[in-house]
């Protein structure tokens, strides 16, 4: 056995001790964890007794134990339905594409910000980014849809500048996609930037110091040794958030989009609003977002694995 394979077997078993005396918490630290947990089972496990509706044909009149068995009935008709495969597409643009650039901005912004010297440019700066954070889509869904209208701000700014015709922004499959992407993004980077900042200021100051003296400039110092040490968390934040690969944001898009878009805009949480709630599919709207919560449980757990394995980072 090579002295590289003893190393990761030694290593393999610290992080298995260390994860074992973690969990001898005192018992005043479980206590307090325990109003939490009562308020999570009351709202979110009760309720799931519903989803035995997926596999009825529901009626309201006859209520969850009068309602007729059918099985997988609903759940076979969801594959068949080739616009379930259309809308399980678009979450899966919308949400990967959201990862991917709220992973990605906020990383370059942080390494930017972390330059600025006078400090209270530099929390001004940062208040202003993570401000539409605290917003809620609904008034930002206000703001958006007036300055994005055909005669709004941005198409005014547009044919003024660039004497570019009016682009409707929210009516036209592709800008409402590229719309839905780049207003979140606009709206979290900010928020997000502060995990970066939190793993750079816990950098060793020496480590800079150090890399000085032997001559490296701002450039080499943060590609040796503010990159680096990014990545971590890095990892942890890309595998965390693969537990969100299905959720699109219903908030955001369901106070944006308009039937000119289903096609193109159009996710599983909307899908599943319009037919249980306003067409009466009970049933089958619940056998879709038990699908849903199915694969999202599973992307959850792996996420976490893939934490712990290539960062150390666990929660349970």
């Amino acid at each position: 056995m090579g002295v590289n394979t003893v190393q990761q077997v030694n290593a393999g078993k610290a992080r298995r001790t260390d994860a074992k005396k973690g969990y001898k918490q005192p018992w005043i630290l479980h206590f307090m964890v325990l109003p939490a947990e009562v308020l999570v089972f009351i709202f979110s496990y009760i309720p799931m007794s519903g989803i035995v509706m997926a596999f009825q044909d529901y009626k309201p009149a006859l209520g969850i134990s009068g309602s007729p068995w059918v099985g997988l009935k609903h759940f076979r008709y969801m594959w068949e339905n080739d616009y379930f495969l259309k809308i399980t597409w678009n979450t899966l643009f919308f949400a990967c594409s959201k990862m991917v650039m709220n992973l990605i901005i906020p990383f370059f912004f942080a390494l930017l910000l972390n330059e600025v010297r006078k400090m209270a440019l530099k929390r001004t700066i940062q208040t202003l980014v993570y401000l539409p954070h605290f917003l809620s889509w609904v008034t930002l869904s206000g703001i958006l849809i007036d300055m994005l209208a055909q005669t709004g701000l941005i198409n005014q700014f547009l044919a003024a500048v660039f004497g570019i015709k009016p682009i409707f922004f929210l009516g036209d499959g592709n800008w409402f996609r590229f719309t839905i992407i780049f207003s979140d993004v606009w709206k979290e980077f900010g928020f997000n930037t502060i995990i970066f900042l939190a793993a750079l200021s816990g950098i060793n100051p020496s480590l800079y110091e150090a890399a000085e003296v032997d001559g490296a400039g701002r450039w080499k110092q943060t590609f040796y040794i503010t990159i680096p040490a990014l990545i971590p968390i890095t990892i942890v934040i890309a595998t965390l958030a693969l537990g969100n690969v299905l959720n699109a944001n219903f908030d955001q898009v369901f106070n944006l989009y308009s039937p000119l878009i289903y096609q193109q805009g159009d996710i599983i949480d909307t899908f599943v609003y319009r037919e249980g709630l306003l067409s009466g599919q009970f049933s089958f709207a619940t056998a879709v977002s038990l699908f849903k919560s199915f694969i999202s449980l599973i992307l959850i757990a792996i996420s976490y694995r893939l934490a712990y394995r290539f960062a150390g980072y666990r929660i349970f």
